[in-house]
């Protein structure tokens, strides 16, 4: 039995949304692939760390460093920001088990999403997968003065939800919102997207379809 599940319910529930509630990972390498190629580098597993998790600005910051292009981030952030939006408009998927877990846990405790993305691509993720209308509480990057990793984003979801975040409890597939979480007093349950990283969370699990997780879920007295 994983720790967490043996311990107390939650009060709340704040879910990740890239790479956690949405299958838009494989959105963001086809764009930041293509930013790449238009400068004739090769875009890679090591490419890939450099800007999974991050904010927009951040990860813009970090492709203007390798790309030599010092200065360069909020051109790159806007050529990627709207690379990612034709394609996540077109392609994107809900993670399997993402809407079930959803509609779980609010049937008994308040639920928001908290995003390392800009609002405009919060909403074209979320309503491209049908989630947008389950959650009360939307948080995007924009709409802090500092994101993800930093705790800012979890302690105003937190607050927005009326709760105080060790009563609270994170779901996040990356290093960056693992350390905001964390940060912010959170547990954390991770489902990570690079599986050959060592991810602190309190519990780790495969998918968001785990039993355990569900059956957990499950337990927790309806609103």
């Amino acid at each position: 039995m994983k720790a967490l599940f043996d311990g107390r319910n939650p009060r709340a529930v704040i879910f990740d949304c890239d790479g956690l509630l949405m299958d838009t990972e494989p959105c963001w390498s086809v764009a930041e692939t293509e930013l790449f190629a238009r400068r004739g580098l090769p875009f890679g597993p090591d490419e890939k760390t450099l800007v999974i998790g991050k904010s927009l600005p951040a990860a813009a910051d970090a492709m203007a460093k390798a790309f030599g292009e010092p200065g360069g981030g909020a051109v790159i952030a806007d050529e990627l920001l709207r690379l990612v939006t034709e394609v996540v408009i077109a392609k994107a998927e809900a993670m399997p088990g993402a809407r079930e877990l959803v509609e779980l846990t609010a049937a008994a405790v308040p639920v928001a999403v908290a995003s390392n993305s800009p609002r405009a691509l919060l909403d074209a993720a979320l309503s491209r997968g049908g989630l947008s209308e389950m959650f009360p509480v939307k948080l995007a990057a924009d709409e802090v003065a500092a994101p993800k990793p930093d705790p800012e984003m979890y302690l105003t979801a937190c607050d927005l939800l009326n709760v105080e975040p060790a009563d609270a409890l994170a779901f996040e597939d990356s290093m960056t919102g693992l350390r905001s979480a964390h940060a912010a007093g959170l547990p954390v349950i991770g489902v990570p997207t690079l599986r050959q990283q060592d991810f602190p969370a309190d519990v780790v699990i495969g998918s968001l379809r785990d039993e355990e997780l569900l059956a957990w879920v499950r337990g927790w007295p309806r609103r």
